[in-house]
């Protein structure tokens, strides 16, 4: 959805690795408080992998750069970083400051993360560094690798085959359910993690709608760990969150599509949805800066469970800042310096490569422009994916341009007969559901896939809402949802 409803957005204020809480630095003997102290956390693990994250404090005179430098003691190595110049040389790892960070008062902190590889151990540092100066250091254990081997009653591995997705045996399967949404705003605006409960009960009410599939949003900088907000809704404990409502979703038999809302990277050009930097609002595109490091995460984390869908980008729009349909969807699918965007642009391409990159062979679902409405040159433009497992997606709600049959006939259907399609949000501003009535036809004729927007309770005014309850009471545009799903499913 363009414009979500959601609350005043906290104030976000800083340079962006800039924490507002400072680690009380352990006092030695003599009463003095260390030079520096260094948090080294391990927020996400996998089979051959794992996320990292370091927080410094100063506790000495304001600098106006930084170098941080430890080494790693059981054979890691280091594959990318963000919030600093990340390098390795042997052992020994550094990350020093970028230009946009490099100012640290006494007391302040400031936060960077990295991917890398291990193997056999991975075993944490046990002394660092910050220019030359030895830092105490608080560690933070390990999460345990978890299985992530779907159940045999949990929902199927997907795949795209010619125009349809199928399961392991090669039997057509269609993407039918709703959005959760909350993953991608309440972090940022520090209010938690999720809007609402996602307990295992108000999942079960997904499900009894016989919906089988719940795509999930999420925000880049919570899962980087790169907020300015409460740190208890960012880095692990949002992963984890994250983690843990995926689980929930499969165990109910429904397909989880984790999907990337809002992103880092500052604009103010057509239909800015906000001006802060930070990743409060729908930015036309993604940023080069993290963007590629959160899918190279996110598809390290599930790539060893096929039934988790990647859902790249939510809505692009670079068709609004740039002058020419061209060059947008040139944007649009290489990226770098594009018209009208002031930021690097991380292209569809590049982020297929970032999941690629970590062996995920997971489906991947790329949106098209104007804010995934627009899918008239998708198949010109479509990235390649050496896995072969790439499906296009769509937004429609009744107040877009492409939002009538002789729309989806000629621009979609000619998509839909060479790729999978999915309707990843469907939905109206007026709270009825004539037009997803409409919508929903044209795309069972067609044995594809839809999505509602969204399973919150908002008011109607604000924007399309399924329910008035998390037990699953609808309102009157969720119960042609509601009933259409029952209908099909049994």
């Amino acid at each position: 959805m363009r414009h979500p409803p959601r609350s005043v957005l906290a104030a976000v204020a800083g340079a962006v690795a800039l924490i507002g809480s400072v680690t009380v630095p352990v006092v030695t003997a003599s009463g003095a408080a260390p030079a520096c102290s260094v948090e080294y956390s391990v927020t996400s693990q996998w089979d051959s992998g794992f996320q990292g994250a370091v927080r410094i404090t100063n506790n000495t005179a304001a600098m106006s750069s930084w170098s941080l430098a430890f080494d790693f003691a059981g054979g890691q190595k280091l594959t990318q970083g963000w919030n600093a110049k990340w390098s390795q040389s042997g052992t020994t790892v550094t990350a020093a400051s970028e230009s946009y960070n490099g100012s640290l008062a006494t007391g302040a902190s400031v936060s960077a993360g990295f991917i890398a590889s291990w193997s056999g151990s991975n075993a944490v540092p046990t002394s660092f560094k910050l220019n030359g100066t030895s830092c105490n250091t608080a560690v933070e254990p390990s999460p345990t690798p978890e299985p992530t081997d779907p159940a045999d009653d949990g929902p199927p591995v997907l795949r795209a085959s010619g125009n349809k997705l199928v399961d392991a045996g090669g039997a057509p399967r269609r993407l039918l359910g709703v959005n959760r949404s909350g993953g991608e705003f309440m972090c940022v605006q520090g209010r938690g993690i999720f809007d609402g409960p996602v307990d295992d009960a108000s999942v079960k009410a997904i499900a009894d709608w016989k919906a089988n599939t719940v795509r999930i949003p999420l925000n880049e900088e919570c899962w980087l760990g790169l907020s300015t907000i409460d740190p208890a809704y960012a880095g692990a404990n949002y992963i984890n969150a994250v983690k843990d409502l995926v689980a929930k979703v499969k165990a109910h038999g429904m397909t989880p599509v984790v999907e990337l809302h809002w992103t880092y990277g500052q604009y103010t050009g057509n239909s800015a949805g906000c001006s802060d930097v930070h990743a409060s609002c729908q930015k036309p595109m993604p940023d080069m800066q993290y963007t590629p490091s959160f899918w190279a995460s996110v598809a390290n984390t599930f790539k060893n469970d096929g039934t988790v869908v990647f859902d790249l980008f939510n809505e692009p729009y670079p068709d609004r800042a740039t002058s020419t349909t061209t060059q947008a969807w040139q944007c649009w699918r290489d990226g770098g310096s594009c018209p009208g965007i002031g930021y690097e642009v991380a292209g569809m391409q590049d982020l297929v490569d970032s999941v690629r990159g970590t062996g995920a062979t997971n489906l991947i679902l790329a949106g098209g422009i104007a804010y995934s409405n627009d899918l008239s040159q998708w198949l010109t433009y479509r990235p390649a994916d050496p896995a072969g497992n790439l499906a296009a997606a769509w937004h429609v709600y009744n107040f877009n341009t492409c939002a009538n049959e002789s729309c989806w006939n000629s621009t979609l259907a000619p998509v839909a007969a060479q790729v999978p399609l999915v309707a990843g949000e469907i939905g109206e501003n007026t709270c009825a559901h004539g037009f997803i009535d409409q919508v929903m036809k044209w795309f069972d004729d067609r044995g594809l896939s839809y999505l509602g927007w969204t399973w919150n309770t908002w008011d109607c005014s604000l924007g399309p809402s399924l329910i008035s309850s998390y037990d699953g009471t609808p309102t009157a545009f969720g119960t042609g949802l509601r009933d259409h799903l029952r209908a099909l499913n049994g």
